[in-house]
């Protein structure tokens, strides 16, 4: 059951915008009251929904994503604030040399909004955002725990069974390709989860990288029912019970995303 804003790129631009101005956003400013002017840049930007509620609220903003297409997406729907000279969208990769001679020490916030859970190596990505951070610079994740019941983004299935099946991504490699196939899953599809399953991120494995890499947890919340799912399933968001989110590892399998803001020590 491929859901529709997989297929429609307007859709999920304003999907994106709409969780993004009553979600990311009152969370951000929680720890950055006074919005405008700040200096944004958001990795894997996509079409550029997440940014938007930014970009009206005054905020200068740099969109980031290794997808070329997407890039073009995000100019056609954000023209008006590149014209302007507020925003800039790069397709490029942050570790490259030059991106980090142009933007070093640039932000006040850097977002990565349902991207951290597909990055092969989180802990090189989380050190490396410390050299774009202004000196009061903070990031914000938001994702969801890999053990959680779609944490492996099994919803993207062309199967309607298989995607609203919970937990299967924890399954043995073997045996989890093994379903897919079965149940007549494309390569494109499979080759997908399989790298989402490489790469899912748990609630303690994020909270020991940032730790490592010497970074703050300033402000942390978790959902019982992540935002997203006002347009997937029709569903309204659900802040997690505080005594199940203070109970490591278990929360995982009951929490469908987290949102943090962290700074460097």
């Amino acid at each position: 059951m491929s859901l529709e804003h997989h297929k429609d790129a307007t859709l999920r631009y304003q999907q994106q915008v709409d969780n993004s101005r009553n979600y990311v956003l009152p969370f951000i400013q929680q720890e950055f009251p006074q919005l405008e002017g700040l200096r944004v840049m958001e990795v894997g930007c996509g079409e550029g929904g997440v940014l938007t509620p930014l970009l009206e609220k005054g905020c200068h903003c740099v969109g980031v994503d290794l997808a070329p297409d997407r890039i073009e997406l995000a100019k056609n729907f954000l023209q008006k604030y590149l014209d302007a000279g507020q925003l800039k969208l790069i397709a490029k990769n942050i570790y490259d040399v030059d991106f980090l001679g142009e933007f070093r020490n640039s932000f006040d916030v850097i977002i990565l909004k349902d991207a951290i859970e597909h990055i092969p190596d989180q802990e090189k990505i989380i050190g490396h955002l410390k050299q774009l951070l202004t000196p009061r610079g903070q990031v914000y994740f938001g994702f969801p725990p890999w053990y959680m019941p779609h944490g492996g983004h099994q919803q993207i299935c062309a199967n309607k069974f298989l995607s609203m099946v919970p937990y299967i991504h924890l399954l043995p490699v073997p045996l989890y390709k093994g379903l897919l196939r079965l149940f007549g899953e494309g390569d494109d599809v499979v080759v997908d989860l399989m790298e989402v399953k490489s790469t899912g991120i748990s609630i303690e494995r994020f909270e020991r990288i940032v730790k490592r890499q010497q970074y703050k947890i300033t402000r942390r919340r978790f959902y019982l029912i992540n935002p997203i799912y006002k347009y997937k399933f029709g569903v309204s968001a659900r802040e997690q019970w505080k005594p199940i989110a203070a109970i490591p590892f278990v929360r995982n399998f009951v929490t469908t995303c987290v949102y943090y803001m962290i700074k460097p020590e």
